[in-house]
């Protein structure tokens, strides 16, 4: 059985709640190798999904360039972004998000539901395919 929690437990609270269970930390914070579990890790590689030959470092770096704000278009630099940091893009800074593009050069917004089975759960599942295997 595998459940998911918030990383922002203690230890102590985990332990408590999961008596006897394994706890790993899949975040990007995480320790190596599990880290690698991470949307934030740059595999690199990636085929950015609806965007044929495109590729990219990151899943979370995929899903934040493909997103679409009132004032910001996709932003290639976060899709090959490799650093783990600064990929997030926000309402704050960009003003409401508008959908995902279908695509680098697409103009078909997707909803946020279908962004996230046309997007983000492929290029996570290619993560998955091809890039945890032990070396």
């Amino acid at each position: 059985m595998i459940e998911v929690a918030s990383r922002r437990l203690s230890a102590a609270t985990l332990s408590a709640r999961f008596p006897g269970a394994t706890i790993l930390d899949v975040t990007s914070k995480g320790p190596e190798a599990w880290v690698r579990f991470s949307p934030f890790f740059p595999h690199g590689g990636i085929p950015v999904p609806l965007s044929p030959g495109a590729k990219g470092a990151s899943v979370e770096g995929i899903w934040q360039g493909l997103k679409v704000f009132d004032s910001a278009d996709v932003d290639l630099n976060m899709i090959a972004n490799t650093t783990m940091k600064g990929i997030k893009r926000t309402v704050r800074t960009n003003g409401p998000v508008r959908g995902h593009r279908a695509g680098i050069g697409s103009d078909v917004l997707l909803s946020y539901h279908d962004a996230r089975l046309q997007i983000y759960l492929p290029a996570y599942r290619w993560v998955l395919d091809n890039c945890l295997t032990e070396e």
